[in-house]
């Protein structure tokens, strides 16, 4: 509504019956707005009707004028009162427009994603030739069965690792389960320190504030959806604090060879401490395969409802690439997006890292670049068989002079397609009676156009008992002449 002072003259045909001016003002009492038809410019008042026109102007509300209009059937008005709300609309036409132009999405998102994006990091390692270049600080391809790197860039910085922390996390609880030391039923409790407020900077599985969680959905909760307030909740249960729950984590990674990698908490929350490598990271990976069988395809499921609350996995792979099983995504402003993957195609499992790239689309392509460049490049292959004997080897003071040499287990490798592997063996020097079936006497190691590719321990295939004193007097002497 205009202000109660100003007047709105409109251009209008008079009322048919009452050969008058006409002028709606607004009544500071009501809600009602003044128009005044005495318009100079209306062609339909001669001079004559101007001059005789009642000097005292009626008012009448909008509602009458209206009424009038409908019932001289008149729609000379109309044209106007649209002008003015076309008037009115311009305005806000404009901006809506201007809007619509700055949120066109599509292009200009993924333009702009394109800008941020670091540039390609070629591979510093390669066992094939052509590895991806991938826009990110750190990455990593590893093959499962031997823990070869297949292709890697930047595989020992320690960067910051986000939520991928709490693949650790996970694996301690897992091993506590498979050893008897938490039992899936029991109950964790929700301390004021590890309840999640829901703001927007974390992920929670959202555990109400003194409640109490079964360790199975804790574990779920974790590893499906990013829980910091699970994290915390099982960390203080295994350890009493956070903190303490650090240390133990500290302590496996030393155990599996983490060695560019220290944790401060159980979450992955920014702290200028607590960093992990690519490398370390693919370490844990397979560890958690490896180990928790019976725990890891919780890491490709895609959903958990708790507390009535559904959530998805960010593992955008895992609605995408039915080959991928895990793991674990992870992002912070510092971290940049991260993920680590599994996935297992025509018997080979790949691990692949991707550490500090530029948006979670990013890291699900890298991801997807660097699986279809391992299984493209590489195959598995078996060097030899279990049940061959591989070599013989000599034994000092036994009642036998040699013992037979082989594998303990099948060993499988990832070498490139098309290339021939070969073999060399290394054996303990200095073998001495007794000798016991199985035991570890040397190792195989494999190579492929000159590069070493693994390498398999050789063990005893029968026993060799110590022989006499008479028998090892005479092997002394027989060493001591040369013969």
């Amino acid at each position: 509504m205009e202000s109660q002072g100003r007047r709105l003259t409109v251009l209008g045909r008079p009322d048919a019956r009452h050969k008058q001016q006409r002028t709606v003002s607004k009544d500071p009492r009501r809600n009602t707005v003044r128009l005044d038809f005495s318009d100079r410019s209306d062609q339909f008042q001669s001079d004559r009707q101007r001059r005789t026109m009642d000097p005292r102007r009626q008012f009448a509300t909008i509602d009458i004028l209206i009424r009038n209009a409908v019932q001289t059937k008149t729609l000379s008005i109309l044209p106007v009162l649209f002008a003015i709300a076309v008037g009115a609309l311009v305005p806000g036409s404009v901006a809506l427009a201007a809007r619509h132009h700055a949120t066109k999405p599509a292009p200009h998102k993924k333009a702009a994603a394109d800008v941020n994006a670091p540039p390609p990091l070629a591979a510093q390692t390669a066992l094939a030739g052509s590895p991806p270049a991938l826009p990110a600080k750190a990455w990593l391809l590893m093959d499962f069965d031997s823990g070869e790197v297949l292709a890697s860039a930047n595989p020992d910085e320690a960067l910051p690792p986000a939520s991928l922390t709490k693949m650790m996390t996970s694996y301690l609880v897992e091993q506590a389960l498979r050893s008897g030391k938490l039992k899936q039923t029991e109950l964790v409790s929700v301390s004021q320190n590890a309840w999640c407020r829901g703001t927007s900077s974390e992920s929670c599985m959202y555990l109400p504030l003194n409640s109490q969680a079964t360790v199975i959905d804790i574990l779920r909760g974790i590893i499906i959806q990013s829980g910091n307030d699970a994290s915390k909740a099982v960390a203080e249960h295994m350890a009493g604090t956070e903190e303490g729950f650090a240390k133990l984590m500290n302590a496996e990674a030393l155990r599996l060879g983490m060695t560019h990698t220290h944790f401060v908490n159980a979450t992955g929350l920014p702290d200028p401490a607590h960093k992990a490598s690519a490398r370390d990271l693919a370490i844990l990976a397979r560890a958690i395969i490896r180990d928790s069988a019976d725990y890891y395809p919780i890491y490709a499921e895609h959903d958990f409802k708790y507390n009535g609350i559904k959530q998805g996995n960010r593992n955008a792979l895992l609605y995408t690439d039915p080959t991928v099983d895990g793991l674990k995504t992870g992002h912070t402003d510092d971290a940049g997006y991260c993920l680590v993957t599994s996935s297992k195609r025509n018997g080979m499992r790949l691990i692949t890292v991707i550490l500090n790239t530029h948006s979670a689309q990013a890291r699900a392509d890298e991801t997807r670049a660097m699986l279809g460049w391992g299984f493209s490049s590489f195959e598995k292959a078996t060097p030899i068989q279990p049940d061959t004997v591989v070599t013989t080897a000599k034994v000092s003071f036994g009642k036998a002079d040699t013992v037979a040499a082989g594998l303990g287990a099948p060993w499988m490798l990832t070498v490139p397609r098309g290339q021939q592997v070969q073999t060399s063996v290394e054996l303990k020097p200095g073998l001495e009676a007794p000798v016991t079936k199985g035991s570890v006497i040397g190792k195989v190691v494999a190579t492929s156009n000159g590069k070493p590719m693994g390498e398999a321990p050789l063990v005893a295939q029968a026993d060799v008992e110590r022989a006499g004193l008479l028998l090892r007097a005479w092997q002394h002497m027989a060493k001591l002449f040369g013969k």
